[in-house]
């Protein structure tokens, strides 16, 4: 943490606040209440970026409030671990836009990642999350499985290792997604079980629809339809965010 005295990172009732504003989708709200201390505070203006990035891939909205964050948060770093937490962040926002179709920012995206490589140690708390979302560029716009997979099992193996157990359920998911597009039916049937059932236990409600609808790919009928109808409930529940969603619940066309 960066200055003295109090911070974000010292006040447990402000993140259980931010946490539960952030589980519900209502990230401008948790941004808001980081404000004061982003100010000033790497930590905090880290945590208020990756909020409002998170924002924009859950609604394809916000992209200059989180660019105005970021650069916050980038001048507030002051040695490599933050440096290289921004730039992860810095790669997941350019990331988000190319993959939502916003904006081409895929060689900003891989740029800023490869510099995160760079300062973030190998045993860092923060590699994890980077060599998962190097992960989703592999899998996502270089579409490239082999390396996808590696990156996920890096990610998940450092994710267990730090206890960043909502990071475990964004792994165990891809890595799921992986394995059903090879027909690995089982071993994708549990891994996104496994997603699911972290989701349901950390009370993540903005990221539970994507967990069951993922999940209903790999279930036979009935559960299949039981999965996605509680799905497009708490999609609907949400004001239709992720918006991604809607495609994948969308009713398949009537025969003509």
């Amino acid at each position: 943490m960066s200055g003295s005295g109090t911070t974000a990172h010292d006040d447990p009732p402000l993140q259980t606040a931010v946490w539960r504003l952030r589980s519900r989708g209502c990230w401008v709200d948790a941004a808001a209440l980081l404000e004061p201390h982003a100010r000033h505070d790497a930590e905090a203006a880290l945590h208020r970026a990756a909020l409002l990035i998170e924002r924009c891939l859950y609604t394809e909205r916000g992209w200059t409030d989180a660019e105005d964050a970021l650069r916050t948060a980038e001048a507030l770093a002051r040695d490599d671990e933050a440096r290289g937490a921004a730039a992860c962040e810095r790669g997941q926002l350019g990331y988000a836009a190319t993959l939502l179709g916003a904006r081409d920012r895929a060689d900003e995206a891989r740029a800023a990642m490869g510099r995160a490589a760079a300062l973030l140690a190998p045993g860092a708390p923060g590699r994890p999350l980077l060599d998962f979302r190097r992960g989703l560029i592999a899998q996502n716009l270089a579409h490239s499985a082999q390396s996808a997979r590696a990156a996920f099992r890096r990610a998940h193996a450092g994710a267990t290792a730090h206890g960043q157990t909502l990071l475990l359920s964004c792994t165990w998911r891809h890595l799921a997604s992986l394995a059903l597009r090879e027909g690995e039916l089982a071993e994708a049937r549990h891994g996104f079980a496994e997603s699911l059932r972290i989701r349901e236990e950390l009370g993540y409600l903005v990221g539970t629809a994507p967990a069951l609808a993922s999940l209903a790919e790999a279930e036979p009928e009935p559960e299949a339809s039981r999965l996605r109808a509680e799905a497009t409930r708490l999609f609907r529940l949400l004001d239709g965010v992720p918006t991604w969603l809607a495609s994948q619940l969308a009713p398949p066309a009537a025969a003509v």
